[in-house]
């Protein structure tokens, strides 16, 4: 059965007014919540520490279809997010990532873009009502926050598909370190938007690969 497609600006049935934190989708996730350069950019401003200071203690490393992506680290004990405190809520809930903003919903691209989509019924509290998908994932200045989306996910499709096809290993672990350190390892300045430094950045990578 094909699912609904939707726009930020549309409501749909996924807020759950009686929910009391359960913390279930804060669990088991593996390296599967990875990180876009807005997600490091948003952790280490709030927190105050560069990338490298939560490398390894709050972010691990992954290889995602030839390319080296951060990730959320799991707690390799409970299995459950290294930033859900005490009491199993997210200590970093105002800055949390754009995947766990997300849930429980998806984003299908095609065409250059993409819409939102809602991933079966996999948050347990089974009353739900509608709220409009901008306000539910809250992140400002939504359109430019999508258009960096948009870019970012076909510029990790294409670097994907030349590593994977690329014969010379040190060749793709050189661009791979190249691109980890300029989106992610390479400090942004908390006083200028970061749309525009993402965008000097891309160029950079972009004259040398």
């Amino acid at each position: 059965m094909q699912m609904k497609r939707y726009l930020s600006s549309d409501m749909v049935k996924i807020s759950c007014p009686s929910c009391n934190g359960c913390g279930a989708c804060c669990r088991g996730m593996g390296d599967t919540i990875l990180l876009d350069p807005y997600d490091v950019y948003t952790l280490c401003k709030a927190l105050e520490k560069p990338f490298a200071e939560l490398l390894d203690n709050r972010i691990a490393l992954t290889v995602a279809d030839g390319m080296i992506l951060p990730h959320m680290k799991m707690d390799e004990t409970t299995g459950a997010c290294s930033f859900l405190d005490e009491e199993g809520r997210c200590s970093i809930h105002e800055h949390r990532p754009g995947l766990c903003r997300l849930y429980p919903l998806g984003r299908d691209y095609a065409n250059g873009s993409f819409r939102y989509f809602v991933v079966g019924d996999e948050c347990p509290p089974e009353e739900k009502a509608k709220v409009k998908i901008s306000k539910w994932i809250g992140t400002p200045r939504m359109p430019s926050y999508e258009k960096f989306l948009v870019t970012w996910h076909y510029f990790v499709r294409e670097m994907q598909g030349k590593f994977m096809l690329s014969k010379v290993e040190e060749y793709s672990k050189q661009m791979n370190m190249f691109i980890l350190q300029t989106f992610f390892i390479a400090p942004y300045d908390a006083n200028k938007d970061f749309y525009e430094m993402f965008e000097k950045r891309l160029e950079q990578v972009r004259k040398v690969i």
